[in-house]
Formats: structure tokens, C-alpha cells, sequence
């Protein structure tokens, strides 16, 4: 009787892991049954699935040779997986696992997350199941589907279906043309892979998956264009950006300025100051940074472009090659000085949560920073055309433009208006500055890459023209982004010189001309 009494104590008090037939899989030695173990687990609707299959995925569900399994926590405390007791565990490893029984955990994740509060946690959760393509996913996705509200992650949770649909070897002609054609309307890279290696079935579906692959290579070739038209539009916005001030100052000054490109410079150091500022006096004000730099960099960079016509270009009027050489060796004292003062490496430049990450259009990815500077490039554009047509400095920067000696007989101050003029110009490149420096390294060096670039703008577009310099900027951005990938970078930007040159030969002064008696003569 005594025995019968110990026996009965010692059953009663064993842990309620040897009596579950849900987590006794998990233990095993095999990685099949454990697969099972994990689809079984994920289907149940026990509550204990999400923390034991987290814990598996993380490589945290460890097992004793008998097969208990137990949990070790973030902290390192170890519980058992079945009641979530403190445990005084020994001898334990990890559970075993390897490709597939990763993909099913993935899987399993997934379908628990179906019924997440969050909308975004149950769309991820159905592109996880999408790309695992776990049948086993099923039952929880129809159930899934039937209560889903959200028409995004709705139509994500039947791709998501279909393209477990398609990798079930009982699924009906019927279900697979219809799984098929959903994963033919989502057309990117995944769905195609899905459908290419889809196994030999029936004559209707083996032709329906090659209608659908051919028709997503189609689409994405379009899609595939239309990502290049964006990339050069960002390209060219760039070039825009750092043009316009050069537009300005070459068209009414006949000054060619190398030192431009330390103008941007500036501009972008100048931003790299306001947020370290911000960082170490106002943190909170970090998102408008940018905001904040826009302004002071013009005003710096304009201050400096007026001290440097007041104190060395006025004195090179008519000289063209002394003015290029001056404001060489300019360029190259503004690089060093920077250098000496910030050093030479890269400083970082940080960017605000409104212009980080991306969005997408179709298979059309959108960075948001790039969307801003197209943006802020068409802003001061539109701005700069409302100085130079509605303000009295621009109806004498005109005057200057077309007939310079006319306008000093009308007593204009052409001295005056040259000064502000490349004051102007030179605000403009500092906040072409304060753009640049969300895309691009912020270093001595950087104007250097856009200056010529920058000439090659204003001269395609018409000397002096904001509207030229547009659309040239922005021809010469899209040329540039569609030969890369068929020529490579370095002989892209010599086809694009070279179709330059053929096409100044026959038009001189670029797209847009300037008209006036000086210009013309």
C-alpha cells in the first residue's frame, strides 16, 4: 500500500509538460516531428503557443533530456514552458532546429499575428506567411480574412492565401487559377518567383502561370523605367539645386564662379552646426533642423558671396581668365579652411523623421528625402522667378541681364546689383547646401562634385534662364540615370558631355536664350 501511495505521489506530482501532447514535440530528437509539433502548436489556439514559438524562433526554448521544455527569459531566469514556474533546470539545450522548422515557426508567427490588434502587425504577420507559403497557415488565414476590416491587409492576407494555396498539392484546377491570378495582380519579384517555380500541374494551370509570369515581366520592366524616371528627377532636382545660384550669378555677371561649389559646401557645414546645436541645447527641436538651416545657410552663404564680388570680383570685370583662375584658388582656400576647422572627414548629418524611410507606389519605391528636395528644388525655383518678376531687385537684375549699359544710364548702381546679385546666387547654393547634405557625404570636397555639372546645366539650358536651367537639370538628370545602367557611370557622363557639345554646336546659347540688345550682340 505504501508503494501504490508513493507511486500515485510521484505521478501527481510530475510536471505538466509530460502529460501535454502539444509541447511534447517540441522535445524531440526529430526535426520532422518537431515541424509538426510547431503547425500543430500554431493551430491550436492555446494561449501558451505565442510565447513557446517566440522562444523557439529566438533560440530560447531549450529542453532536458527527458523532454521537458523550459523558457530562459531576457533576464536569464528559466521557467517551464508549460506552467511559466521559476524551474531549477539543468542539463539543457537549445531545441533542434534547421531550415524547414524555421520556416514553419515563421510561419506559425505569422498566423498568430493574423489576429493582432494592430493592423500593421497583421499585414507583416501575412507577408510572413506569404513568404513561407505554409499551407498549415490556412485555417487561421480564412479565419483571418473572414474578420478583417482593413482592406490593405485584407487583400495581403489573400495573397498570402493564394500563395499557400499554390504550394498544396490537393488544392482543386479551380483554387489554383484563382490563386494565380491574385498573385498575377500583386506582380512583384516574389509573386513571379512563386509562379516560375510552380510545379507541373494541369495544361490550365501550367498556362495561366505562364500568362502571369510573362505579364509581371512586363509590368515590372514598366515599373523598372518609371523607378529610373524618378531617380533621375531626384538627380536632377540635385543638380537644379545647385544651378540655380549659378544661373543667376553667370547670367547677369558673365562672372564664371569655381568657387560656387564651396557656396553648397557651406551651406550643408551649415546645417551640420544647427544640429549639433539642436542636439546639444534643444533635442526636441530636431525635427525642424532642417527647417531651421535653410534660412541661416542662405544668409551665410550670401554674406560670403557678397564679401567675396566686394573684395575680389569687382576688380576682374572684362577678364574672364583671371576671374576663372581667382576663383579657383578662392575654392581651393574655402576647402582648406573648412578643413582646418571641421577637419577633413565626413561629418554627420542627421535626417528627421518626416524625410526618412519610403513609400511605395505600386513596385515604385519613393525615398522620402528625395521627394523633399524635388519638392524644395520646385519651391525655390517658383520663388526665385517671384523675385526676379514682382520685386524692384529683380526688375534691375533684369535690366542689368538684358542691356547693362543701358540700365547704369537709367541709374541703376550695376555695382550694387552685381553684389547682390552674387550674394543671391550664393544664398542660393547654401540652401542647395542644406538639401545635399540629406542625400550626400558632407565633406570639404563636396561641391566639388557638382560644380561642373552645375556649368553644364546653365549652358544647356540658356545662360541666365531659371526655366532653362529647369529643364535642363532635369533632361541631364534623366539622361544621366538611364545610361548608368546601360554604360556605366564614368562613360554615361561622357556620352552625356559629348551629345552636350554636339548639341551646343548647333544651338549656342542653349534651349532657352536670353533676348535683350546686349545679350543678342
Amino acid at each position: 500500500m505504501r508503494i501504490i501511495l508513493l507511486l500515485l505521489g510521484v505521478l501527481l506530482s510530475a510536471p505538466a509538460w509530460a502529460q501535454s501532447p502539444l509541447l511534447a514535440p517540441l522535445g524531440s530528437q526529430s526535426f520532422d516531428e518537431i515541424r509538426r509539433g510547431v503547425e500543430a502548436l500554431a493551430v491550436s489556439g492555446d494561449p501558451r503557443a505565442g510565447p513557446v514559438l517566440d522562444a523557439l524562433q529566438a533560440g530560447r526554448l531549450l529542453v532536458q533530456p527527458g523532454g521537458a521544455l523550459f523558457i530562459r527569459e531576457s533576464s536569464g531566469n528559466v521557467v517551464s514552458a508549460e506552467t511559466d514556474a521559476p524551474a531549477d533546470a539543468s542539463d539543457l539545450r537549445p531545441v533542434r532546429v534547421n531550415n524547414g522548422v524555421r520556416r514553419a515557426v515563421d510561419a506559425a508567427m505569422g498566423g498568430l499575428r493574423l489576429f493582432a490588434p494592430d493592423p500593421a502587425t497583421r499585414a507583416d504577420a501575412a507577408e510572413a506567411v506569404f513568404r513561407s507559403r505554409d499551407a498549415a497557415a490556412l485555417p487561421a488565414l480564412d479565419r483571418a480574412i473572414a474578420g478583417e476590416h482593413d482592406a490593405g491587409v485584407r487583400e495581403t492576407m489573400q495573397q498570402a492565401r493564394a500563395a499557400a494555396v499554390l504550394a498544396t498539392s490537393d488544392a482543386t484546377d479551380a483554387d489554383k487559377l484563382a490563386a494565380i491570378a491574385k498573385l498575377r495582380a500583386r506582380g512583384d519579384l516574389d509573386a513571379r518567383a512563386m509562379l516560375a517555380s510552380l510545379p507541373d500541374g494541369s495544361p490550365a494551370v501550367a498556362t495561366a502561370a505562364i500568362e502571369a509570369v510573362a505579364h509581371i515581366d512586363w509590368a515590372l520592366q514598366l515599373w523598372g523605367l518609371a523607378q529610373g524616371a524618378f531617380y533621375g528627377l531626384s538627380l536632377g532636382s540635385v543638380l537644379l539645386l545647385a544651378a540655380t545660384g549659378l544661373a543667376i550669378t553667370f547670367g547677369v555677371m558673365g562672372v564664371i564662379n569655381m568657387a560656387h561649389g564651396e557656396m553648397v559646401m557651406i551651406g550643408a557645414y551649415v546645417t551640420f552646426m544647427v544640429q549639433e546645436v539642436i542636439r546639444a541645447q534643444a533635442p526636441g527641436l530636431f525635427g525642424v533642423s532642417v527647417l531651421i538651416a535653410i534660412p541661416l545657410a542662405f544668409l551665410v552663404s550670401g554674406a560670403l558671396g557678397v564679401a567675396i564680388e566686394r573684395g575680389l570680383i569687382r576688380f576682374l570685370y572684362g577678364r574672364p581668365l583671371e576671374t576663372l583662375l581667382a576663383t579657383f584658388g578662392l575654392s581651393l582656400v574655402l576647402q582648406q579652411a573648412i578643413r582646418s576647422i571641421f577637419g577633413p572627414s565626413n561629418r554627420e548629418v542627421g535626417t528627421p523623421a518626416w524625410m526618412s524611410g519610403a513609400g511605395r507606389f505600386g513596385q515604385l519605391t519613393l525615398t522620402y528625402n528625395r521627394v523633399a528636395i524635388i519638392v524644395f528644388a520646385v519651391a525655390v525655383l517658383f520663388g526665385l522667378m517671384a523675385v526676379l518678376r514682382f520685386t524692384p531687385l529683380g526688375l534691375r537684375m533684369r535690366a542689368v541681364t538684358q542691356n547693362r549699359r543701358m540700365a547704369a544710364a537709367m541709374g541703376i548702381r550695376t555695382g550694387g546689383i552685381d553684389a547682390l546679385t552674387f550674394g543671391l546666387g550664393s544664398g542660393v547654393a547654401g540652401m542647395a547646401g542644406v538639401a545635399l547634405s540629406q542625400i550626400d557625404n558632407v565633406s570639404p570636397n563636396l561641391g566639388q562634385g557638382y560644380i561642373i555639372d552645375s556649368f553644364m546645366v546653365v549652358v544647356f539650358g540658356g545662360v541666365g534662364n531659371l526655366w532653362g536651367t529647369a529643364l535642363g537639370a532635369l533632361t541631364l538628370g534623366v539622361v544621366n540615370k538611364f545610361l548608368e545602367p546601360v554604360a556605366g557611370a564614368v562613360l554615361g557622363k561622357i556620352v552625356v558631355l559629348v551629345l552636350l557639345i554636339l548639341f551646343i554646336q548647333r544651338r549656342p546659347r542653349g534651349m532657352f536664350p536670353l533676348k535683350g540688345r546686349a545679350v543678342e550682340t
